[in-house]
């Protein structure tokens, strides 16, 4: 992986000249990482195509819960006209491959993660725009839109009336941040104490909703599973830091989260690999529908849960063949 043009250059105005600069593992995004390295001093190099990623959210994002003592990315050096950001270097630590080498620490680093979202959670959501339901709907017609053709199939009527009775249920509670990919891929194990344990990345999408998002994000990881048993433990720990919650509206909008999230992700892998060519993404389509189907089983769902029963056949939730031709959109 090339560094983008301008690198050498900006990174002299900064006081980097002369370091290596070395690829990092990218995201579904267009945007690319690599890590500067100067005698022994590091940094993480964002570049982030202005034509294609705007970068300001990110960096308001990161002020802001820097501010309250969380741990994300502090910006050393910016130029957004390129696209190039100078980032702190949190290292390598990533909770999923820690997790992967060794889960002994798995219920630790949940209980840690679950409780930087509680404290989170006690905050206004700051100047970020709302979660409104012409946005969840938006999210969950990713589906209709792009796994469907790309399993031959077209969209029945009923789909977003299906989902109509189901937003009020997300608005029960005063909305908080929510981050929208808090997983294990975006934490970090910082070594440092209280909230600043884990660092935060992927944040730059952030708005402001119900707080069983992130939970769910966290809980039902596309790419690493949780147990029944730790997510069902995770959400009472949450519950319980949240003395004032109503946890019988919250375990509903819980629910209901889940599978929109979920949902929108099926969509959304089909749409990276029709579109974008990356072909890694249906990979994850099995686990999806697993939990899909879990999530349908709910009684919230109800609505959700019989417009797939009657429109979606089962050999249609076995994921998108890679290889096979399907339509662009």
């Amino acid at each position: 992986m090339i560094p983008p043009p301008g690198t050498g250059a900006f990174l002299n105005a900064h006081g980097w000249g002369g370091a290596a600069v070395r690829p990092l593992a990218g995201d579904a995004s267009f945007r690319r990482y690599f890590r500067v390295v100067l005698a022994d001093r590091t940094a993480v190099l964002m570049d982030a195509p202005p034509d294609k990623e705007d970068s300001r959210p990110f960096l308001a994002i990161a002020g802001h819960l820097n501010g309250l003592g969380f741990a994300a990315p502090q910006a050393l050096a910016a130029d957004l006209d390129q696209g190039l950001i100078l980032l702190e270097d949190f290292g390598d630590a990533r909770v999923a491959p820690v997790l992967a080498h060794d889960a002994s620490g798995e219920a630790e680093i949940y209980a840690a993660a679950v409780d930087l979202l509680a404290a989170l959670h006690q905050h206004p959501p700051g100047d970020t725009a709302p979660y409104t339901p012409a946005e969840y709907l938006r999210e969950a017609r990713l589906f209709p839109d792009w796994y469907l053709p790309a399993v031959g199939l077209t969209e029945a009527p009923g789909y977003t009336e299906a989902w109509a009775p189901l937003w009020p249920a997300l608005f029960t509670h005063p909305p908080v941040l929510v981050l929208r990919d808090y997983h294990a891929d975006n934490l970090m194990l910082l070594g440092r104490p209280g909230l600043q344990q884990l660092g935060l990345l992927d944040f730059q999408d952030a708005l402001a909703g119900h707080p069983a998002y992130d939970l769910a994000s966290l809980l039902q990881d596309i790419r690493r599973i949780v147990s029944p048993a730790l997510e069902a433990a995770m959400i009472a720990r949450y519950i319980a830091a949240r003395p004032g919650l109503d946890e019988a509206a919250f375990r509903t909008a819980y629910a209901i989260l889940a599978a929109q999230r979920n949902i929108k992700i099926l969509g959304v892998f089909t749409r990276l690999y029709v579109r974008d060519g990356k072909a890694a993404y249906p990979r994850f389509h099995p686990r999806l529908w697993e939990l899909v189907s879990a999530n349908l089983a709910h009684p919230a769902l109800a609505p959700v849960r019989a417009w797939f029963d009657a429109h979606v056949p089962a050999e249609a939730r076995r994921g998108v063949a890679v290889g096979v031709a399907v339509p662009a959109q």
